[in-house]
């Protein structure tokens, strides 16, 4: 690997993008610092880290209990984003974009942009009225409210862009490595947090690392985990040349919708809760309160059925619109292939259908294990942070596939990856 990393430095080209990348997330995490103006950020400090907002400042990188330009993070983006992609399944005219190659996703991407501005306008006046109620906004007049969102919204619209720039210029997923650099600048104030625990000891420290260590292998085992349909193709000739009759083969991820159904459970589970911060309606505090994480010292065990039931439903939900059967099996018959022992067309596309719902339910299993890791160690491992869970999901996700494209880099080039 550390020989993949020199012979990656050697080459001027990978090189600058690695720096680029680097320049690119320094830069952000210089952002995610920045107070904005007319703000008491101590103010904020406490509600976050004692309300439900927890989850959103995990993904700005600390930045929304600093109330910093950065604060709403890259969530508007990829809130847009999922919707544009249900948006896809219902309106033809999206489909239809979205199967024009080029020219259709960059119109694609330019709704997704004006659809996150939008968002994030909504979030931040959101905000703004929010930690107002806890006096967090000293002067608040119509100049400085208007002078917050203003700065939130220009503060997303900045990551949107940084984002793109690391997909051009630099190395892997903008949008993704954003994130990632949110989850893993936090790592050092939570082990300054942990060393601080005045029961911490050697055995307490083996335990800690054995358990991060078991968690990431099983997150990369199950991140790499498919299921391989083996795929035939009819030899053709055509004039004096023959084509086809190759074998491959069609992957089946284990986890086929990655981290997406966490996020829409997440997102459905705070909803109750969010409203419930502005309301005064009896059902729906109550409602709030039943859905919460923890309930007298112990995990809520009706939020953690319907926590792991959506995981489910969204895993499934999820795949079903990222992977086409139908599709699939049109595609094999037009260029000649079949699967061994199946028949083309409808049959081909039961079958595909059978295997990725028995494959699911395992992955759906295992993401909601992850989803609910930070409250079990919380109240029962006595962390004083939420350790595990969809952070590391998502961390060792972006990882990974960094990792692939700069071995694609190095490979085209004659030398070895880092998955060798």
């Amino acid at each position: 690997m550390w020989r993949a990393i020199l012979n990656a430095f050697r080459i001027k080209e990978i090189r600058n993008r690695i720096l680029y990348t680097i320049g690119i997330l320094a830069l952000y995490r210089f952002g995610a610092n920045i107070t904005v103006p007319g703000v008491d950020a101590s103010v904020i400090t406490k509600q976050v880290e004692s309300g439900l907002l927890g989850i959103a400042d995990l993904f700005s990188g600390g930045a929304l209990s600093k109330f910093a330009v950065f604060s709403l993070g890259i969530m508007p983006y990829i809130t847009a984003s999922i919707i544009m992609q249900l948006l896809q399944v219902v309106i033809p005219k999206l489909e239809q974009l979205a199967k024009e190659g080029e020219t259709g996703r960059r119109r694609i991407t330019q709704i997704s942009r004006y659809m996150t501005t939008g968002l994030a306008l909504i979030q931040s006046i959101a905000m703004v009225f929010y930690f107002r109620n806890f006096n967090a906004i000293p002067k608040f007049d119509a100049i400085h409210a208007i002078m917050i969102v203003l700065t939130l919204v220009a503060g997303t619209t900045l990551i949107m862009w940084l984002g793109e720039l690391i997909n051009i210029h630099g190395i892997g997923n903008g949008i993704s490595l954003l994130i990632f650099a949110s989850i893993v600048s936090r790592i050092p104030g939570q082990l300054v947090s942990l060393f601080r625990l005045k029961t911490l000891n050697i055995v307490y420290i083996v335990v800690i690392a054995a358990l991060a260590v078991g968690i990431i292998m099983g997150i990369i085992e199950m991140q790499q985990g498919e299921r391989r349909i083996p795929v035939q193709y009819a030899k053709r000739i055509v004039g004096r040349k023959v084509f086809g009759g190759q074998s491959t083969y069609i992957p089946l991820k284990v986890n086929q919708a990655g981290v997406m159904p966490i996020i829409f459970a997440v997102s459905l589970l705070l909803f109750p809760a969010t409203i419930a911060q502005f309301t005064r309606v009896r059902w729906l505090q109550t409602l709030a309160t039943s859905l919460s994480p923890s309930a007298e010292g112990k995990i809520n065990p009706v939020y953690a059925i319907v926590y792991t039931l959506l995981i489910i439903f969204f895993a499934y939900f999820y795949g079903a619109i990222t992977f086409n059967p139908m599709d699939t099996a049109d595609n094999l018959r037009r260029y000649g292939g079949f699967i061994p022992g199946i028949r083309p067309g409808k049959n081909t596309a039961d079958y595909l259908s059978h295997i990725l719902n028995r494959i699911t339910l395992p992955g759906a299993f295992f993401l909601a294990l992850i989803a609910l890791l930070p409250e079990i160690l919380i109240t029962y491992g006595n962390i004083p942070f939420r350790f595990g869970g969809t952070s590391i999901l998502i961390a060792v996700s972006v990882a990974l596939e960094t990792m692939r494209q700069l071995e694609s880099q190095l490979i085209m080039r004659d030398y070895e990856g880092f998955l060798k």
